[in-house]
């Protein structure tokens, strides 16, 4: 199950439970939505209550950042799971974007809303 929100230019994601493709759709039109408006996005993702996602939702993730990952300014990942640590560096690899690993979600917030 995925939840959405938008605040100007950052776009929150909570993902709780298992990341499905059909939740990477939302997100991701969400994400060119917002890039179709102002050109650019922060995003926040909460993946604190995230218990599993499939390889195709990495594959996805993958490809999406390889092709709009130079519109995306700043990617805030709370967290306190070390896989998703490592993901999230992983991920780095695919954007131009400062990616950071918070355990605060306040913090994160304060930090991708800048």
């Amino acid at each position: 199950m995925i939840n959405i929100e938008k605040n100007d230019n950052l776009i929150v994601v909570a993902i709780i439970g298992e990341f499905t493709l059909d939740d990477f759709k939302q997100f991701e039109d969400q994400v060119l939505y917002q890039f179709h408006f102002s050109g650019e996005a922060n995003l926040l993702l909460d993946l604190r209550d995230m218990v599993s996602y499939s390889m195709d939702v990495a594959w996805k993730e993958i490809k999406f950042m390889r092709e709009h990952g130079s519109k995306i300014n700043r990617v805030a990942v709370v967290t306190d799971s070390q896989w998703q640590v490592w993901s999230a560096w992983v991920s780095n690899l695919f954007t131009d974007a400062d990616v950071v690993v918070f355990p605060d979600y306040d913090e994160a917030y304060g930090w991708a809303g800048e």
